[in-house]
């Protein structure tokens, strides 16, 4: 699987999660899977994203679990008005496509992950906590779409990055293990570990998702 660690955040209370999914069959089995998580809490579910917005605004979830493919307003829809009217609530897309549009759509509209429905329980629950504790999660089938989701971004840096460093950034936004970018730029695995480490040191020790971010604000995801 595709995972971006969260920042770090803590939770006194349960993870207060929406469900929304036009069938209900699919709702209870999701809801089934969360009440047995006593760090989640099922508050409330919607048929459509018009009356997920609309739950949203009465009962301010952690994350809204969201269907893409849903009547009245789509998930799509919902979430580019989630990302402008309650920024603070993590949209996570869940779906039985895999279509790239379908990735980027989401992504650029401000969610916050997308999984697939035929995930174990397990991931679900990790994929949850996760985008709760704001980061990102994305399963494997659909990681690989992230590259080139992003829009333009401006290429000054602020970070001082070597070229080499700029490169291994890149690779670490792919998801390309260091025995790869190793080969790839005809270095040893165990400089392309140095190069990792200064560049986390310059940019912060950011995790995996703010890396991504990085990246693509300076351009190298284009």
């Amino acid at each position: 699987m595709t995972v971006h660690s969260p920042s770090p955040r803590s939770f006194t209370r349960p993870i207060r999660v929406l469900l929304a999914d036009d069938h209900e069959l699919v709702r209870d089995g999701i809801r089934a899977r969360l009440q047995k998580v006593a760090e989640l809490e099922v508050v409330g579910e919607a048929t459509n994203g018009r009356d997920a917005l609309a739950l949203a605004r009465d009962l301010r979830p952690d994350v809204l679990l969201m269907d893409v493919s849903m009547p009245v307003m789509n998930g799509l829809e919902a979430a580019t008005q989630m990302r402008k009217t309650l920024p603070e609530i993590a949209v996570l897309i869940l779906s039985v496509y895999d279509n790239p549009e379908y990735v980027r759509g989401v992504v650029q509209a401000g969610a916050r992950g997308y999984i697939l429905k035929d995930i174990s329980a397990a991931e679900m629950i990790t994929a949850i906590t996760s985008v709760a504790n704001g980061g990102y999660y994305f399963s494997s089938a659909v990681g690989p779409t992230l590259v080139g989701a992003g829009t333009s971004a401006p290429v000054e840096d602020p970070y001082g990055l070597t070229d080499r460093e700029r490169q291994v950034l890149t690779a670490i936004a792919k998801g390309q293990p260091n025995k790869e970018v190793a080969k790839e730029l005809g270095i040893s695995v165990r400089t392309v570990e140095s190069h990792r480490l200064n560049l986390r040191e310059k940019v912060g020790n950011k995790n995996a998702a703010q890396l991504y971010k990085v990246a693509q604000d300076l351009g190298l995801l284009d």
